[in-house]
């Protein structure tokens, strides 16, 4: 019988939930963990989405929706 691989604890990235300004939300967005942390806590992870959010709107041709908030996903 196969086995199944275990994930590790400690991954690569960390998950984000967002709550944008217009009231639509997006859910599990991946930031590596290597830009978290120290004094900054979670707000590098702000700067990081919205540079997705850039790069995404960019390639769409639309306006970045502003974020409102910004928490870790529960899982």
């Amino acid at each position: 019988m196969a086995h199944k691989k275990s994930k590790s604890v400690e991954s690569a990235y960390a998950l984000f939930d967002i709550l944008y300004e217009d009231g639509s939300r997006s859910s599990n967005r991946r930031v590596p963990r290597s830009l978290l942390g120290g004094l900054d806590g979670d707000e590098p992870a702000r700067r990081a989405i919205e540079e997705q959010d850039n790069a995404i709107a960019g390639k769409l041709g639309r306006p970045r929706i502003p974020i409102k908030k910004i928490t870790r996903s529960p899982f």
